[in-house]
């Protein structure tokens, strides 16, 4: 293992194997301590967001991922997953995003911001 993957395993949290996760899937993951967090495959490249909507209590993971825009099942509205901001109303307010690395054809999140 070399030093940056050492220090990314240190920082981070180990969500799932790339292998499988085909673009345009989104999944949920829940790590210890942490609220769920969505993982998106864009086009081959992963983004990570706070699962809960901020307009209304819904998880984000039962609604849809298209064209780069995570949609609240509830009211539909819209967060980009590269920046996490809302992209349609009823939504205002941003996501949190997480940084993401690959590492050894695995998704983490650089958890240290927690």
């Amino acid at each position: 293992m070399s030093n940056s993957e050492i220090l990314a395993v240190d920082a981070g949290i180990r969500l799932c194997d790339v292998d499988g996760f085909v673009a345009g899937e989104m999944r949920r993951f829940h790590p210890e301590g942490m609220d769920a967090i969505v993982v998106c495959n864009l086009d081959g490249e992963f983004y990570a967001v706070d699962d809960d909507c901020t307009h209304a209590i819904a998880s984000l993971s039962e609604g849809r991922f298209e064209d780069g825009l995570v949609i609240c099942p509830v009211h539909g509205g819209s967060f980009d997953v590269k920046t996490g901001e809302a992209m349609k109303r009823p939504c205002r307010k941003p996501l949190r995003t997480w940084p993401v690395s690959i590492i050894n054809d695995a998704v983490w999140i650089n958890a240290s911001e927690r």
